[in-house]
């Protein structure tokens, strides 16, 4: 292994643009390392679908600047447009079509000098928290090829643990960014509603979807939220920015923090007793770190609250496969879609309007509870997951039953509720259950990234995961 190679795997992404402004690499070097990485590592995990290294060649050859300059990067294979790179949601329908434009968030994403190698896998329309299209195949975790990396972000999870790229994009309606990173063993930070536009969409799944990224470092996280971080005039969500950077406000210590935690389902089902304990553990140091710490075990109907968000979000899905045809110009077929996600579409289809308009009210309803019933802490802790990673396959979009499928989330059940509520809330990998990683998650007041950063960088230090790596690496 070359020392550009070394230097590549023991290196974050600030580090990486730190060495390419000090001119001790050079960009083209580092998408040469990525490229190797890649090479090596991909054909084990298929967590990039689209390799991209001529495009790269030649972004860096054109140059590159900014604050992650130089810096290789994977984009998911949902929605986020580059132009002249692949678009197909991971679908047969859309297979063929072509990025003619770039989105909002991909605009901020060159400036900031990052250099695009490939996409990684997503399941179609990202509709699991697995990542296993029939279009790609499954992507394999880095940690045990027999379980899941998560999803629908699990491409670029799996990727970042695995070291092929420090940090790539990630997206998030029910736990897209969180769960990848609890699976995979890194960091996934869902933003607050409205901090990243959707632009050119104005809105998705009723101020549900988000964007961000997963990375190894909370530093990495914190200069990416700052490099694509704001919204447009006109944007539904308004979220102002702080006056400082992201990542100059995560490196404050916070002080006297009110932090509550829960190591129970609202549902009554089981958590893992490993992952309850990290969780724990989380709390105590915390705890030993001057913050107040208290258990508290949610009271919001989350079960209820996870059939209305899937009964508001078939309307969203079936509305966009119906744009997408009048971009390809054909109907969408059940023989070109994955089953589950024709049943998605069929039920969308035929849910009335007045139904769908009364859950949007529920769920915003159910949200300012989520909201107000947290306000007695500044961060809140509850597992990522309540079991560990699953096995490949368990996550089937090969049912037709919509209603079975739905069930099989049960394990998210601490996700969709801060997509409703808009929370900042970010899984960091804190502990193992066994051999396979396990995610704490931290939730934030709405619009505080920033104590939820803070809060993250202590955690880093005293509970350190930067030399936890999977067998799968680079």
């Amino acid at each position: 292994m070359s020392s550009i190679d070394d230097l590549y795997r023991s290196s974050d992404a600030v580090a990486l643009a730190g060495h390419v402004r000090a001119r001790d690499v050079t960009a083209a070097e580092l998408t040469e390392a990525a490229i190797r990485a890649i090479d090596a590592l991909n054909p084990r995990l298929n967590a990039v679908i689209h390799r991209l290294d001529d495009m790269a060649r030649a972004q860096v050859a054109a140059g590159v600047s900014g604050p992650l300059a130089g810096v290789p990067y994977l984009l998911k294979e949902l929605a986020s447009s580059w132009t002249g790179a692949p678009v197909t949601n991971s679908s047969r329908y859309l297979q063929d079509q072509v990025a003619t434009a770039d989105s909002t968030v991909v605009s901020r994403i060159k400036a900031a000098g990052l250099v695009l190698v490939g996409k990684s896998n997503a399941p179609e329309n990202g509709w699991s928290i697995a990542t296993e299209p029939v279009l790609y195949g499954p992507t394999l975790n880095p940690w045990d090829a027999g379980v899941t990396p998560g999803g629908s972000s699990g491409g670029t999870a799996a990727a970042v643990a695995a070291g092929m790229v420090p940090l790539g994009d990630s997206s998030d309606g029910a736990g897209s960014i969180r769960v990848p990173a609890s699976c995979c063993g890194v960091v996934g930070l869902k933003p607050s509603r409205g901090r990243v536009t959707l632009a050119p969409l104005a809105d998705y799944w009723m101020g549900g979807a988000y964007f961000l990224c997963n990375s190894r470092t909370v530093r990495d996280t914190a200069t990416y939220l700052d490099a694509v971080a704001g919204g447009l005039p006109g944007d539904p969500y308004p979220c102002p920015l702080p006056a400082r950077p992201f990542a100059e406000l995560a490196r404050e210590i916070p002080q006297g923090l009110r932090v509550g935690f829960t190591v129970a389902d609202p549902t009554g089902n089981p958590v893992h007793p490993d992952i309850a304990s990290v969780v724990r553990a989380t709390a105590r140091a915390l705890e030993s770190q001057g913050h107040h710490v208290s258990e508290y075990d949610m009271t919001t109907d989350l079960g209820v609250l996870w059939r209305t968000y899937t009964e508001m979000s078939v309307v969203e899905a079936a509305g966009f496969w119906g744009w997408m045809e009048t971009v390809t110009g054909r109907p969408v077929t059940p023989d070109k879609v994955e089953p589950v996600t024709w049943a998605i579409l069929t039920r969308g289809r035929a849910t009335m309007a007045i139904p769908h308009a009364n859950r949007v009210e529920q769920l915003r309803q159910m949200g300012r509870a989520i909201v107000t019933e947290l306000l007695p802490f500044d961060i809140y802790l509850t597992p990522t997951l309540t079991q560990p990673p699953r096995p490949v396959g368990y996550y089937d979009m090969s049912l037709t039953d919509l209603d079975a499928y739905n069930t099989l989330w049960a394990d998210a059940v601490f996700m969709a509720p801060f997509n409703v509520s808009g929370q900042p809330a970010m899984s960091l990998p804190l502990g193992m259950a066994g051999p396979l990683p396990v995610g704490v998650q931290v939730v934030g007041r709405p619009g505080d990234e920033a104590t939820v950063l803070q809060v993250a960088t202590l955690l880093e230090q005293v509970m350190p995961w930067r030399d936890r790596r999977p067998p799968v690496r680079v």
